[in-house]
């Protein structure tokens, strides 16, 4: 089996695991984090179907005062990556792409005021390594930010053995759980 293939198989296995886990728990709480409570400018996502629920954390970094930014699919020389844009929590400033919500907006372009970035993720190994949902767009926009960065998964989400991984993949700093923040660099 390729590289490709077993990355697949393990998205396909991974997604099947967490719609059998999965609950609706809020991770409001790392709104007390020492990063994000520090932060000024914070970029996150808006989850959707069975991920982790990032609403109620979101509402929480708007309230703090922080300017939250919000991923917008689109294409960078070529290749599918992500744009930043401000969000002020009102849903008529979302729309519809697929099953993702995005900004409505310009972009944000300025990537070196980005100070924490949370990201999704189906796994997180030991060394911070993330299997996402198979775009790419992450990894490659992690490459062009130097900000702390944090995957959101379930407790049954934590590889205790490497993921796969290539030359492109850009390791977090830390992942949460509903419960914890486990703090890898």
């Amino acid at each position: 089996m390729n590289f490709q293939n077993e990355k697949s198989e393990l998205r396909k296995r991974y997604r099947r695991e967490r719609s059998e886990h999965a609950v609706n728990t809020p991770y409001s709480y790392l709104i007390d984090s020492k990063e994000i409570s520090s932060a000024r400018v914070i970029a996150s996502y808006i989850s959707y179907s069975d991920e982790p629920n990032t609403a109620e954390l979101n509402q929480a970094i708007i309230a703090a005062g922080k300017k939250l930014l919000l991923p917008r699919m689109v294409e960078v020389n070529g290749e599918p990556g992500l744009e930043w844009v401000s969000w002020n929590g009102d849903p008529h400033n979302l729309k519809e792409r697929g099953r993702i919500l995005e900004p409505i907006g310009p972009a944000d372009i300025d990537h070196n005021q980005i100070e924490v970035v949370i990201v999704p993720a189906l796994r997180v190994d030991g060394d911070g390594y993330r299997l996402g949902q198979g775009g790419g767009f992450y990894d490659r926009t992690l490459a062009q930010v130097d900000a702390w960065t944090i995957a959101l998964i379930f407790p049954e989400e934590i590889s205790g053995q490497p993921l796969p991984r290539e030359s492109h993949d850009i390791p977090v700093n830390a992942y949460a759980t509903h419960d914890m923040v486990v703090r890898l660099s």
